[in-house]
């Protein structure tokens, strides 16, 4: 027997793995296209405040988000690699957004069936949809409401700031949480600057109330 006699049959094993495993990809990558998809739509209708939509696509990206998981179970690169993990991190916003808009328990990392970094990460993601949300409460007055959010934001903050771990472990939570405290302080300031101008809009109101009563009380004599 030749040394190579057997490298045929060699090499077709090996294609026949990377076709497979090519295949998983390719799957896996329109997965992940279409699972932020359900996300993106699911966070918008949030924002909306169409809240029964938002949930509805939430089920659905669920469903994507097992798909793909089941794409890559029997290749862990491919179910580490960096658009799956980053649209399973889509997931996380979506699920966390809603909860914390809607003053839900927080859906918990193995409910979600994601890996601890990746669900922090979309936590983190999650804080950006609040300010988004908070700054449109201030539009329509509802300061409070966006007290509210502003405290989880702080809360947030406070948590993500303790996962003091290397790159390696954390995928790069340290720049995100860098985001989530620029974020938190931003939403701060227009919060304190909508307050102000409540009470300055209020004490106007009851100066010319004074004057108004003061007229009249006048006008009688």
């Amino acid at each position: 027997m030749a040394a190579t006699d057997n490298l045929d049959a060699i090499s077709e094993r090996i294609r026949e793995s990377f076709d497979a495993k090519n295949q998983a990809r390719d799957h896996a990558l329109a997965r992940s296209r279409e699972l932020i998809r359900y996300c993106a739509k699911s966070i918008r209708a949030i924002h909306r405040e169409e809240f029964d939509t938002a949930l509805e696509l939430m089920s659905t990206a669920r469903k994507a988000a097992n798909a793909l998981r089941d794409d890559v179970k029997d290749y862990p690169d491919l179910y580490f690699a960096g658009y799956t993990q980053d649209a399973l991190k889509e997931f996380v916003e979506a699920n966390a957004t809603y909860a914390l808009i809607r003053g839900n328990p927080l859906p918990e990392p193995e409910e979600l069936n994601v890996e601890y970094n990746t669900y922090l990460k979309g936590l983190a993601e999650a804080i950006g949809e609040l300010r988004r949300h908070t700054v449109d409460r201030i539009r329509l007055g509802q300061i409070d409401e966006g007290n509210r959010l502003l405290g989880i934001m702080d809360e947030v903050y406070d948590i993500m700031v303790t996962m003091d771990y290397p790159d390696a472990i954390t995928a790069g939570l340290r720049r995100i949480t860098d985001m989530v405290r620029g974020v938190t302080e931003r939403t701060r300031g227009d919060l304190t600057v909508a307050t102000r101008q409540e009470k300055l809009e209020s004490a106007l109101r009851q100066f010319e109330k004074r004057v108004d009563a003061t007229t009249a009380g006048g006008a009688e004599k």
